[in-house]
């Protein structure tokens, strides 16, 4: 391909580094690419996100990929709205980094070693659900920010830990400062934590096809779309207290053959009353089903949450 592909992004260091990783895939495949950074309202704003929007990370990189500003955009797939965009093709899904939450807390602590009472920051309404359901008496604290602020509220002691997810600290080579991954068992991430979403324009065939055979990875995308699927049908959108987890596993089928699977697993959180900050009621599910299947197997597991009682549920996700 003679053409520069210009690969746009937000400019935080976390977005740099994952946009960064389609274009060393891209040059290594022989082909010129310029980065360019895209100013978003949710970096222009410290309000909390409920306040600005869902599409916050990601509606002024798709203005700019429709425009024709840019030729790629590259998205943490998380923060993508549900609903697709008919201007834009989702043309790649790379391999997944690992999509579980991590525990920075203070002096190494682990979650249950920290204290009843400790404060524990997050944006996420999802996990703050999580972690008040696991009853552990921690107070949770909603706070905003890139990573380096949210850690700096640990070692400053304004927080005794932050959640985030590992995903984003392995990107920044930061593993080192986790004191403890949580186990989805304890803590489902957000659908398709870990995972990014690179998106051209509809009509541009080639870079669709440069994308497709550089950086799409099969299994990643199946699994991120049965997630993705069980959150659409909750209608929840992209900013609510619902986790989903699909791994692609092996069976046998009934000639003994091995074949891959996809397990999917949910959560949806209910508060009594409606208030996020009180008593919290997590219904759980788990579906298996074929790996062409994902968006089928994540619509059916939102029927069951919302057969044991979840409705429409709201709140950000960060």
């Amino acid at each position: 391909m003679d053409r520069i592909i210009r690969i746009g992004t937000r400019g935080s260091a976390l977005a740099l580094t994952q946009s960064g990783t389609i274009a060393d895939a891209l040059t290594r495949a022989g082909v010129r690419v310029e980065v360019v950074t895209v100013s978003t309202p949710g970096d222009r704003s410290s309000a909390p996100i409920a306040e600005i929007g869902v599409g916050v990370f990601t509606s002024a990189l798709r203005d700019a990929l429709a425009d024709g500003t840019v030729d790629v955009a590259v998205h943490s797939y998380k923060d993508l709205p549900t609903a697709p965009d008919p201007r834009l093709s989702l043309a790649a899904v790379p391999p997944r980094e690992d999509p579980r939450d991590a525990l920075i807390a203070r002096d190494g602590l682990t979650l249950g070693e920290l204290p009843p009472g400790a404060r524990i920051g997050t944006g996420s309404p999802r996990r703050a659900a999580q972690l008040r359901a696991l009853g552990f008496g921690h107070e949770i604290v909603a706070i905003r920010g890139n990573v380096d602020t949210r850690i700096a509220m640990v070692t400053n002691g304004e927080l005794d830990a932050v959640v985030l997810a590992r995903a984003g600290l392995s990107r920044l080579g930061r593993l080192a400062e986790i004191t403890e991954t949580l186990d989805p068992i304890q803590m489902l991430p957000a659908p398709a934590q870990g995972a990014l979403a690179v998106e051209c324009r509809v009509d541009d065939v080639d870079v669709e096809h440069l994308l497709q055979s550089t950086v799409d990875d099969e299994a990643t995308r199946a699994a991120v779309a049965a997630e993705r699927a069980m959150l659409a049908a909750l209608e929840a959108g992209c900013s609510a207290p619902v986790g989903a987890l699909a791994d692609v596993v092996e069976d046998l089928d009934a000639d003994d053959r091995v074949v891959y699977r996809l397990s999917l697993r949910g959560v949806a959180a209910a508060y009594e009353a409606g208030d996020p900050t009180g008593a919290v009621d997590l219904m759980r599910a788990s579906a298996t089903g074929d790996l062409t299947a994902g968006e089928q197997l994540g619509r059916a597991l939102a029927a069951e949450l919302l057969e044991l009682g979840a409705g429409v549920l709201s709140g950000p996700e960060a």
